[in-house]
């Protein structure tokens, strides 16, 4: 697009008038829920990941009808789950115990085909004609979808959780909508040179892909900034990037952009979508929010920073206040919830969203890849690094101190809760079986006592007010004891008659986050600047893997606790000590003179290698002794691509979905890939590509992870991915290595190396039919605390009888295999 064109853009987007907007009309009503039929819970959700449901059964299986009142489920027990009436209020909610994990159903009648945008908020998912869709589980209040409307009868089945639904359908105005709802935007930095990226939302309400738009954002005095969108698949929604104009304007204040999206090859440059946003501008000293591209999806994140005020000119660089947010809060109010600091800049994190992942999962990388961005844009003090937060965010410390505990000289956990176990309602199996155990042991990342012993190397100051209603005091009481046991250097301080957000004083602050005592801690400690002992604990090493010079590269027992207890002898040149549960341990010594070799004594292995390539000496376990290797080839299992089968949902992942089967398969298959991306942009502030298996190229798209969605009969791209996988999904049997399982409802969730690369996994969500395919919708890896080990096959049987549906459950080995994993089966009916 040449320069003429854009400034002439700038013009259409202030005067234009008729350019689709959400919520404008196209010349039909608005259609609003008002009446519909409500359907108590008929099964068990929660922190898990199988679940029941006697709805969601007989969608699987294909016998599902809609329903009518009095209509409904009885159980063994003699219960009975009935269909009734129920009407929205006065403020368009409706309301009701029913609601709060049951369904609501609401029909539709049109006399045309046509599409329209689905206004909904207070559910967990809606089924819209049938295919999933995400819902609006908090109220944010920004999810709007584009579906079909068939003429004739339309059904949408509402999952509700907390105790409330509204819906309506918005005339779609055109087939490209922008919504600005649901916006990520930096501040403008007075003076300080771009680039600067935004994100917003694009609506698809089309049933063609659209990989034609643009996006350009204008604003007075400088040239607009034009950015080609990706691909938009049909009757979609998908958050995408888009660079802004100009440099940080000269004062403090706020400029409006106008955004207008154009079809690339309209030689008019007509826009078919607009917009405006305000974006502030803020002075050096001031909060602001900065925008960066994540590793994870390369969607647009920010972080908060409240800069350090009146800093110290001694020479020393600033330190890093990291603090996470509690529940629902917003980044940026997490930093304006401190004072300045004289010496360090306070640096908050979004955990993805307000709600997000609790600081676990995607939430962990989050903090991760902020830390790390933050460190090399403001260039802080690496030996003054401190993790703090407040309730989720006060969990959040536990959980990242614990995981990552040579990063920070001290943490200071606020009203924080311990784990999902001891707070948020998770459950663990008792007297688990096997295969149970397996799905147990893919949440041990999230277990915070049992990598407690983590914290030895850093301060640690807990904070709780005594009266705190909303996470129980005993909460800090627990981590209190537990360090007892083995830490010399932490403080536990209860303020008296303090409930779970409070401020005790008139300074600057709130007390309940930035509390004086506290910092002050903060500034007794620092890294030191070497260590000879390590100590230290991981549940897996594609989690964490790194405690200064020690890195546990593989498991034994996959994803159990794993110890390492060494110290490093400089003068003897020698590693020495004890492992737990380690397959292959590294150690750089760089910290040595290059050259002579390098001694190790391991679990009683004495042995002496030649000094190692790179600095980092190598050792592999054989039997009960150990010994010295090379560089592990990469197609073993290692920190960078480990599993479980979460773990493929990174690395600027991709999804593929298969337009090989039949008309039904292909549609199911898209479904599922858009429900997933929707999701994760509900969820985790996302932007995932969604392609189809024709349009795929793996050399193309090099080293990133790639989620399949369909099996090796419908799925294109299952080949050339997949062809030497020991695990190969087929219609109506899933081949495990020798073994096979039948059967049309199947749904198998797994991981693998992607092939062509060191770094990229292959994640597959399957169905070995129509019905294996509608298992797989729901099944909660987005959730926190939610986990699936390698390879899970699940039944439909699964929906009546829990964990006892699951056909197989487990891990790969080192090498990625069948045989030297650790599986467990479980035979279902024949």
């Amino acid at each position: 697009m040449r320069p003429p064109e854009l400034a002439a853009l700038l013009l259409l987007v202030i005067v234009l008038h008729g350019v689709p907007v959400l919520g404008q009309e196209a010349g039909q009503a608005e259609i609003v829920l008002a009446e519909g039929l409500a359907l108590p819970p008929v099964g068990q959700w929660g922190r898990t990941p199988v679940h029941t449901d006697a709805v969601e059964s007989q969608i699987v299986a294909g016998t599902w009808q809609p329903p009518a009142q009095g209509h409904g489920y009885r159980f063994a027990d003699g219960g009975a789950r009935l269909w009734a009436p129920i009407a929205a209020g006065e403020d368009g909610w409706i309301r009701g115990d029913a609601l709060r994990g049951g369904y609501v159903y609401w029909k539709v009648e049109t006399e045309t085909e046509r599409p329209a945008l689905l206004d909904a908020a207070g559910h967990a998912m809606v089924y819209a004609n049938g295919e999933p869709r995400p819902g609006d589980l908090y109220s944010h209040g920004y999810v709007v979808l584009p579906v079909l409307l068939r003429k004739g009868e339309n059904h949408f089945l509402f999952h509700c959780a907390r105790g409330e639904l509204r819906a309506k359908l918005v005339p779609a105005a055109g087939e490209v909508v922008m919504n600005l709802r649901d916006t990520t935007l930096p501040d403008y930095r007075a003076g300080e040179p771009g680039p600067y990226i935004a994100a917003a939302v694009v609506l698809n309400a089309g049933g063609r892909t659209r990989d034609d738009l643009v996006l350009v954002a204008s604003r007075e005095g400088v040239p607009p900034a034009a950015t080609p969108l990706p691909s938009l698949g049909p009757f979609s929604a998908r958050k995408v990037g888009f660079v802004l104009p100009g440099d940080g304007p000269a004062e403090s204040g706020s400029v409006a952009l106008g955004l207008a999206i154009v079809a690339r090859g309209d030689p008019e440059a007509r826009p078919v979508a607009s917009g405006t946003i305000e974006i502030r501008v803020r002075r050096p000293d001031e909060s602001h929010r900065r925008t960066f591209a994540s590793g994870i999806d390369e969607s647009v994140q920010y972080y908060a920073v409240n800069p350090a005020r009146g800093l110290s000119r001694d020479g020393n660089r600033p330190a890093l206040f990291l603090t996470l947010h509690g529940a629902g809060v917003d980044a940026i109010g997490q930093a304006d919830a401190y004072a300045a600091k004289s010496w360090g800049h306070v640096v908050a994190p979004t955990n993805r969203r307000p709600f997000g992942f609790d600081w676990e999962d995607w939430g962990r990388l989050d903090a991760i890849e902020v830390l790390e961005r933050a460190a090399r844009e403001l260039d802080t003090d690496p030996r003054r690094v401190y993790l703090t937060g407040h309730s989720m965010g006060g969990h959040g410390v536990w959980h990242v101190g614990t995981t990552f505990p040579d990063r920070f000289a001290a943490i200071g956990p606020s009203a924080g809760w311990v784990s999902f176990w001891s707070y948020a309602g998770a459950t663990r199996a008792e007297n688990a079986s096997p295969l149970e155990r397996a799905l147990i042991a893919a949440a041990s990342p999230s277990d915070t006592l049992a990598l407690a012993g983590n914290l030895a190397s850093c301060g640690v100051y807990i904070l709780h007010g005594a009266a705190d209603d909303n996470v129980p005091a005993e909460e800090g009481r627990t981590m209190a004891r537990t360090l007892a046991s083995f830490h010399h250097d932490w403080v536990h301080h209860e303020e008296p008659g303090a409930g779970h957000w409070w401020d005790s004083s008139d300074e600057p602050g709130t007390d309940c986050v930035d509390w004086a005592p506290m910092f002050d801690f903060f500034a007794r400690h620092a890294l030191p600047p070497e260590i000879r002992d390590v100590d230290f604990t991981t549940a897996s090493p594609g989690v964490s893997a790194d405690f200064r010079w020690a890195r546990i590269e593989a498991q034994v027992r996959p994803l159990e606790t794993s110890r390492i207890r060494v110290r490093l002898d400089p003068g003897q040149r020698r590693i020495a000590g004890t492992t737990a549960n380690i397959a292959r341990v590294s150690f750089s010594v760089e910290s040595l003179a290059p050259g002579a070799p390098v001694r190790f004594d391991l679990d009683g292995t004495k042995g002496e290698a030649p000094w190692p390539e790179h600095g980092r000496l190598r050792l592999a376990r054989e039997g009960e002794t150990w010994v010295a290797r090379t560089t592990p080839s990469p197609r073993e299992k290692n920190p960078r691509r480990y599993g479980p089968f979460r773990e493929a949902f990174r690395n600027r992942v991709l999804f593929v979905y298969g337009t090989r089967g039949s008309p039904e398969e292909n549609a199911s298959s898209y479904a599922k890939a858009r429900y997933d991306a929707e999701t994760f942009w509900y969820r985790g502030n996302g932007s995932i590509d969604v392609v189809a298996d024709s349009a795929f190229d793996a050399g193309a798209q090099p080293d990133r992870s790639v989620v399949l969605y369909g099996n090796g009969e419908t799925n294109g791209a299952w080949d050339a991915l997949l062809a030497d996988s020991p695990v190969q999904v087929r219609r109506g049997r899933v081949r495990i290595g020798e073994r096979e399982i039948a059967g049309e409802d199947l749904a198998c969730l797994f991981v693998r190396p992607r092939p062509d690369s060191e770094v990229a996994l292959v994640g597959v969500v399957a169905g070995t039919g129509a019905a294996g395919m509608r298992l797989a919708d729901r099944l909660p890896y987005f959730v926190s605390g939610v986990a699936y080990p390698d390879l899970t096959v699940l039944s439909s049987r699964t929906l009546e009888a829990g964990a006892a549906g699951v056909r197989v459950a487990g891990f790969f080995g080192i090498d990625w295999g069948v045989e030297t994993g650790d599986l467990a089966w479980q035979d279902g009916p024949r």
